[in-house]
């Protein structure tokens, strides 16, 4: 199989917020926010897959900024690694004022998704290389992550965790 880079995979979803979507207060429900980015992630996870994909976990979501009633909002996913069956997909969310059209990040998540057969089974991917500083560095950060959830699982030994163990020894 032949490695893809992660801007094959970009996915760019750009939507306003209706009456309907928001909470009390006139901001996005985070739930609702929530689905977007699913729906923008699970985009990116096929591009590079070309495979079905389904949502294996919800790894990080960070709501920095509330999105009032008639934002625009962007949501942009990309694969940031890849692993045997499974692809971590980073998603950064901007809103953009409405007046002025400077646009400023919002919130930010990072999925997991596996690539399956029409039976359900997972299927090798293609490996991913990344490009530019920043998908460089969430690269590298994916596999730490990746660590870290297997060894809170109880599928990795701590000791196994090499990345992980180097971010605490000198």
């Amino acid at each position: 199989m032949q490695a893809k880079y992660p801007s094959d995979s970009m996915c760019i979803m750009t939507d306003l917020v209706l009456p309907g979507e928001t909470n009390p207060l006139n901001n996005l429900f985070g739930g609702e926010l929530l689905a977007r980015m699913d729906r923008a992630a699970s985009i990116a996870a096929r591009r590079h897959s070309r495979r079905i994909v389904v949502t294996a976990s919800v790894n990080h979501v960070a709501f920095n900024r509330s999105i009032p009633l008639g934002s625009v909002v962007t949501v942009e996913a990309k694969v940031s690694r890849t692993f045997k069956t499974s692809m971590e997909i980073f998603i950064d969310v901007w809103t953009e004022d409405r007046e002025s059209g400077v646009r400023a990040k919002a919130n930010e998540a990072i999925y997991t998704f596996v690539a399956v057969d029409e039976t359900g089974r997972p299927v090798e991917i293609p490996t991913i290389e990344p490009q530019t500083e920043l998908e460089k560095q969430r690269f590298e950060a994916a596999l730490r992550r990746k660590q870290l959830s297997l060894v809170l699982a109880g599928k990795m030994s701590p000791n196994d965790a090499t990345e992980l163990k180097a971010l605490f020894i000198e």
